[in-house]
C-alpha cells in the first residue's frame, strides 16, 4: 500500500475498483443501496447523472474507508454514502492526490452522508467514508456528476 504524505492512515483498504451487486447480497446491503440512492436522486434533481457502478461492504469505526476515484476539471461530483443499523452517522470526505483535504460542501443526515466537489484540475482524488456514530454496519457510495 503506497501511503500518501500529509494524510494520516488509520484508514481501511484503498478500493479503486467499482464494485457490483454482491452475489451473496443480504437484505441489509440493498438497503444501504436503496438509500444512498434515494439521497442521491436528490441531486439528479439538479441535473446530476449517476454512476452505474458502485462500492460497497462493511464500514467500521474503527477502520475508515478510503477510496479511490479519477476526476476531471471542471465536472461537479457529489459522493453518497448510507449505511443500515446499528450505523448512526456517516462522514464523507475528499482529498486530492497529494493526500490533502480538499475544500468540499458537506451534507449529512445520519446514516447518510454525502460530499460535494467541483475539481480545478483533472486526476486522482480519494474519498474517505467513516463511520463517526454507531457499530460496524453495511454501506453503500455511488456517484453523480454533471
Amino acid at each position: 500500500m503506497k501511503l500518501l504524505p500529509g494524510l494520516i492512515f488509520s484508514f481501511g483498504l484503498i478500493v479503486s475498483v467499482l464494485a457490483q451487486a454482491p452475489t451473496d447480497a443480504t437484505d441489509t446491503d440493498v438497503s444501504a443501496r436503496s438509500k444512498a440512492l434515494e439521497v442521491a436522486g436528490a441531486f439528479s434533481n439538479d441535473g446530476y447523472k449517476i454512476r452505474d457502478g458502485y462500492w460497497a461492504g462493511e464500514i467500521d469505526s474503527s477502520k475508515p474507508q478510503l477510496l479511490e476515484v479519477n476526476l476531471f476539471a471542471g465536472n461537479e461530483y457529489w459522493f453518497t454514502a448510507a449505511a443500515t443499523p446499528p450505523a448512526r452517522r456517516l462522514a464523507v470526505s475528499v482529498y486530492d492526490e497529494a493526500g490533502k483535504l480538499v475544500d468540499f460542501q458537506a451534507y449529512n443526515d445520519g446514516p447518510s452522508a454525502a460530499a460535494g466537489y467541483v475539481p480545478e484540475k483533472s486526476g486522482r482524488y480519494f474519498l474517505k467514508l467513516s463511520l463517526v456514530e454507531g457499530d460496524k454496519a453495511p454501506f453503500c457510495l455511488i456517484y453523480s456528476y454533471k
